[in-house]
């Protein structure tokens, strides 16, 4: 059963340049600095680094792969912070803070060595299992 103060485990990405390369061409992103590392470069930064969409995708996955089937995301709000580069590693961590009904909102964080990539907050209509106490679903 699904309550506020559950902590979702960690899930660890680690950021490749592949995973920045596709999560851009996916999500129709083609600035340069998401796949040209010396346009990177030129622009200031010292590699190519992941977009807002590949990182809203990558949180979202985080909720349903935790929730599982018949959780549905109705809203993801994220703001972010430093970078994800190649070769760094994102940390995604979780905090249900409110549950109504079926309706849940967790307080998640994806941090890297730099400090925090990506915070925000997602609202999902859980599933009917996580409604359940233990003794329901046995």
């Amino acid at each position: 059963m699904t309550h506020a103060g559950e902590e979702l485990p960690p899930l660890r990405i680690p950021v490749t340049r592949t995973l920045i390369v596709a999560g851009a061409i996916a999500s129709r992103d083609y600035q340069d600095v998401h796949h040209d590392a010396e346009a990177a470069r030129a622009k200031g930064s010292p590699d190519i680094f992941m977009n807002i969409l590949t990182t809203n995708g990558l949180v979202g996955r985080y909720i349903t792969d935790h929730f599982g089937r018949g959780a549905r995301l109705r809203k993801v709000a994220i703001r972010l912070g430093v970078p994800n580069y190649p070769g760094d590693e994102m940390v995604l961590t979780g905090t249900v803070t409110e549950v109504s009904g079926r309706v849940a909102e967790v307080r998640v964080t994806g941090a890297n060595d730099l400090g925090h990539h990506v915070t925000g907050t997602v609202t999902v209509e859980l599933p009917e299992w996580a409604q359940q106490s233990p003794e329901e679903s046995a």
